[in-house]
C-alpha cells in the first residue's frame, strides 16, 4: 500500500507538470544566524518589541503592511525620519481605504517625508514585514501574523518573529519589498 502511494505521488507530481516543483527548488535557502527573538500578542508586548527595532535602526526602515494604525509604531517611524533614517512604508490599498484611521496615519507619515505606497495589484496584499538596515551586520526582519494595529495588540492572537542579524535574510526581504514597490502606486492625498 506504500509503495502504490508512493508511485502515486510521483505520478501525480509529473502529471501535474514538474514546472512549479522545480521553480521551488530554486527558492533559496538562507542559513540560519544572528538571533530570534518571538512573541506572542495580546501576552507580550509585540508592539513595543516592534518599536524598539524600530528605534534601533541606524540606516533604513522598510514596512510593508496589510494596514498599519498603531500610533505608536506610526510615532516611531516618524521619530526614526526626522533622526536622519530612510524610512519607507508600503500598505495595501484596499485596506486603506476601508479604515479611515489608517488614511490619517499615511498622511502623517506622508507630512515627514515618508514616502507611503499602495499596493493595488493583489487581492490582499497580505504583508506584515519590517526590515531594518538590511545592507549591514545589524540587519533585522520582523514577521508573523501581527498587523501593526492596536487591535493585533489588544484583541487579537498573533505572534512575531524578530530576526537580528542575518543580512542574507534581510536582503531576501528587502529585494521582495523593492519588487512590490515597483507595482505599487506613490500615495497622495
Amino acid at each position: 500500500m506504500i509503495r502504490h502511494g508512493a508511485g502515486a505521488l510521483a505520478f501525480l507530481w509529473f502529471a501535474l507538470g514538474t514546472e512549479n516543483a522545480w521553480a521551488d527548488a530554486a527558492i533559496p535557502v538562507i542559513a540560519a544566524q544572528g538571533e530570534q527573538q518571538v512573541a506572542f500578542a495580546p501576552w507580550d508586548d509585540v508592539e513595543g518589541l516592534i518599536v524598539e527595532v524600530i528605534r534601533g535602526a541606524e540606516a533604513q526602515v522598510l514596512v510593508h503592511a496589510y494596514l498599519l494604525t498603531s500610533k505608536k509604531i506610526a510615532t516611531t517611524l516618524v521619530a526614526a525620519r526626522r533622526r536622519g533614517i530612510d524610512v519607507q512604508v508600503m500598505v495595501d490599498a484596499e485596506q486603506v481605504e476601508r479604515t479611515p484611521s489608517a488614511t490619517d496615519m499615511l498622511h502623517e507619515m506622508g507630512k515627514a517625508g515618508i514616502p507611503v505606497w499602495m499596493e493595488t495589484k493583489y487581492q490582499n496584499a497580505h504583508n506584515k514585514v519590517i526590515v531594518t538596515d538590511p545592507s549591514t551586520s545589524k540587519a533585522t526582519v520582523v514577521t508573523g501574523s501581527y498587523n501593526f494595529t492596536w487591535t493585533a495588540q489588544h484583541r487579537n492572537a498573533e505572534n512575531v518573529l524578530v530576526s537580528r542579524r542575518n543580512p542574507a535574510l534581510a536582503a531576501r526581504y528587502a529585494s521582495n519589498w523593492e519588487r512590490h514597490r515597483r507595482e505599487a502606486v506613490l500615495y497622495k492625498k
